[in-house]
């Protein structure tokens, strides 16, 4: 290698006007975070090795002096390989995160719930010694479902207003960064709105979406009203695939699992224990009950 002191001594950029050749060279050159590279990558450098790469040190330069809006989000980092010196454009770190939130967000869909529960992280969620239980088993739920997607959810049930959507908030998003594709459903708002699928006959693929998804969240479970139909051809349906599949799923509940079923029994138009009593065995054979207690978070 030939000596190259004389390009890691800080040059002299001369009249900012000049344009030739050696006066654009002398100003690369110059460039404090040039110097700093050739400095770091003296012994494998050599003058013809410069000289052959000082139109990528010369992008790396401009990019130092002017901001292109094609590279905005991305920082020049100059890379020494075995014969020449090259430029590539890494992700700031303020791209990367915005870059995660986009992914999560669309591997997160939200069912009649507000949109602000993408922004749900669960290291955001106030620590308290009633959610303590819930929280521990969640993140036990967590490492064991990174071993194995075939995990039984937790059912969440407790008053108004403590936080169970929340909670389960967070946790969608945190599956949701796990490649996995997450339905987050408000069970009342959807079965009311069920009838708007009619006029296209979409609701068994709507349906089966839900069934199949990798997680699924059932918010609010006990507060919509019931038909036959809806309780037997959809939410059944919905617990049976999952059941049959083994497919993680978690509900929040203002009725304990016990008084659940009393709910599921009485339709509009009939009433009918034994088809309350299997879906509550779906349920169970799905979800673990936590009961969370607290203030209602509502009124504060």
């Amino acid at each position: 290698m030939r000596p190259i002191k004389k390009y890691i001594a800080k040059g002299q950029s001369g009249n900012a006007e000049e344009q030739s050749p050696e006066a654009i060279k002398q100003r690369v050159l110059a460039e404090p975070k040039v110097q700093n590279f050739i400095a770091q990558h003296q012994d494998q450098l050599n003058d013809s090795i410069i000289n052959k790469s000082l139109p990528t040190l010369y992008g790396y330069y401009l990019s130092q002096h002017k901001k292109d809006p094609v590279t905005r989000g991305y920082y020049p980092d100059l890379i020494m390989n075995k014969n020449a010196i090259s430029l590539k454009f890494v992700p700031e770190d303020s791209k990367l995160i915005h870059d995660r939130e986009i992914y999560i967000k669309r591997h997160l869909r939200l069912i009649n719930l507000p949109d602000g529960l993408h922004d749900v992280r669960l290291s955001q969620i106030e620590m308290t010694p009633e959610r303590a239980e819930v929280m521990t088993r969640i993140q036990q739920f967590l490492s064991r479902y990174a071993k194995d997607v075939h995990q039984k959810g937790l059912y969440l049930s407790g008053n108004f207003g403590i936080g169970k959507t929340y909670i389960l908030a967070g946790l969608a998003n945190q599956v949701a960064a796990m490649d996995k594709y997450v339905v987050f459903l408000h069970v009342p708002t959807f079965i009311a709105g069920l009838s708007s699928h009619f006029s296209d006959n979409s609701v068994q693929d709507e349906v089966q979406k839900i069934a199949n998804a990798d997680f699924l969240i059932l918010d609010d479970i006990g507060a919509e009203s019931l038909s036959q139909w809806s309780r037997d051809e959809v939410l059944a349906v919905i617990l049976q695939a999952r059941m049959d599949n083994v497919l993680p799923t978690f509900f929040s509940s203002n009725f304990a699992m016990s008084d659940l079923a009393d709910h599921f029994k009485e339709t509009k138009n009939s009433i009918d224990p034994v088809k309350a009593a299997r879906l509550m065995e779906r349920i169970k054979s799905l979800a673990t009950e936590v009961v969370i207690s607290g203030p209602n978070r509502r009124h504060q």
